[in-house]
């Protein structure tokens, strides 16, 4: 398991970037516009982890614009944390023999979220390209949020 990132939503994305940037000194090592989504993502990392973050895509916090105001409440501008795992099937597996529900299971062979036990979503994400689609993951639905 590999750390990737954490997801912050962000209100103003350019109020958000003077912080993190110019005040605190993290770097933007890149950006996704959505337009479908309505959508900006800003990937940022401290200026030790540059080399890493633009080689490994990690570790980096990502700052999610949504075009479209909203109004967080209970920590939803805080979005997840993200692990990329070698094998997304056999570490759901480990997770559910544990115990924990996978909220969105890995239908895709690429992402999974799972929730801690104070309700911190956690997305997983396959290393390299997505598995082959597989049972029970293929057919099982999505529970609750994540």
């Amino acid at each position: 398991m590999r750390y990737l990132h954490t997801m912050v939503r962000v209100r103003d994305l350019e109020a958000s970037l003077d912080f993190y940037c110019a005040k605190l000194g993290l770097s933007e090592v890149s950006r996704v516009e959505n337009q479908g989504g309505r959508f900006t993502l800003v990937f940022l990392c401290a200026p030790g982890d540059e080399a890493a973050a633009r080689a490994r895509k990690a570790p980096m916090v990502e700052l999610t614009y949504n075009w479209d105001p909203e109004d967080y409440q209970g920590g939803r501008n805080f979005g997840h944390l993200a692990y990329e795992v070698d094998d997304i099937y056999a570490a759901c597996q480990r997770l559910m023999d544990g115990g924990v529900l996978i909220n969105r299971p890995p239908r895709d062979g690429r992402m999974a979220f799972v929730r801690s036990p104070d309700g911190i979503s956690v997305e997983l994400l396959q290393s390299g390209d997505a598995l082959p689609s597989a049972e029970p993951w293929a057919s099982m639905p999505n529970t609750g949020t994540w």
